[in-house]
């Protein structure tokens, strides 16, 4: 029986799930892919950021190309707080788990994105707490993280006045990264 399986994800289009209990350790499943030169991957408008790209980055000179039908490992999603890792040497490429996996539990692994001026076109659907809305790797996320918390730090208060008695707002504060709404609240003033 195959240690998993393929479904629709609850992260991104496709995703690879877990077709019975991994254990910590475990390799289970090899990426498979074409050796293609960096000026390829430059050149070549099958590799455009606007579309979803299958790229290993082996070495300053070369990428693995994984965009083909027999790469079931190509639909393993990005997250924050991934379950596998992927190691390997060269084409060698295979995923191994992090930890135990449950039956049913979604694959994932963090896709190593460095932080540079372009991070802002990959949003994170991965939902995890320590989710920092961008597919960035893990050693660069404080600095999303850090801007994050100067933003929210900025209060606005308001309040309005009755013939005695002053009312806090609950103002509304959109969040940029994760567009969704937050309140402030401030005490009561008497």
């Amino acid at each position: 029986m195959s240690l998993y399986k393929v479904k629709k994800s609850k992260i991104d289009n496709q995703g690879v799930y877990a077709a019975k209990d991994i254990k910590a350790g475990t390799r289970i499943i090899y990426y498979k892919g074409k050796l293609i030169t960096k000026k390829e991957t430059e050149r070549n408008p099958k590799y455009d950021n606007d579309k979803a790209i299958y790229l290993f980055n082996i070495n300053n000179r070369y990428d693995l190309d994984g965009d083909f039908k027999y790469n079931t490992a190509r639909l393993i999603n990005h997250s924050c707080e991934p379950n596998c890792e992927v190691d390997g040497k060269g084409l060698k490429l295979w995923i191994f788990s992090l930890r135990n996996i449950k039956k049913g539990e979604e694959l994932s692994y963090d896709y190593g994105f460095s932080f540079d001026e372009d991070y802002k076109q990959f949003p994170c659907k991965c939902g995890s707490k320590s989710c920092c809305g961008y597919i960035v790797r893990e050693g660069s996320r404080w600095r999303i993280k850090k801007s994050k918390k100067k933003r929210n730090k900025k209060r606005v208060s308001y309040s309005y006045r009755t013939a005695t008695t002053a009312y806090p707002c609950y103002l509304p504060v959109l969040g940029e990264f994760s567009g969704s709404w937050s309140y402030e609240t401030y005490p009561r003033q008497k």
